[in-house]
């Protein structure tokens, strides 16, 4: 298996964007990064990750990918994506890797577990 850092290297679009991968395929992408790259990304996914049913937090869309196999899932905050891997949906339509990446994301905005700070600021 790749690792996330890989991914999100050929995913994530503009050489001085900051990013933190959290366990479970989560990236959140810092527009305006703080001086804590790790703790800035875990609040965003604190209040943007967890799945909430009947709110734009159950809300996503799909992006099939041409950086790399697989699709990445948006939700309702513009720089907080999800990885989905080919194979892991349990069938490959939009619905299946949205609720996948959905699936991940919620658990990412649980746990919370940092796995790679990228820092690109100049």
């Amino acid at each position: 298996m790749t690792e996330p850092a890989a991914i999100w290297r050929r995913i994530i679009v503009g050489e001085h964007k900051s990013w933190v991968v959290f366990e479970h395929g989560t990236c959140v992408v810092l527009t305006a990064p703080a001086q804590d790259l790790a703790a800035q990304a875990t609040e965003i996914l604190r209040e943007f990750g967890p799945v909430q049913a009947g709110t734009p937090a159950g809300d996503f869309d799909t992006i099939t990918l041409s950086e790399a196999p697989g699709w990445v899932v948006t939700g309702h905050h513009p720089d907080v994506l999800t990885y989905v891997a080919p194979g892991e949906p349990p069938e490959e339509s939009a619905l299946h890797v949205g609720l996948t990446g959905r699936a991940k994301r919620d658990r990412d905005g649980r746990e919370l577990t940092v796995v790679h700070v990228e820092d690109r600021r100049p």
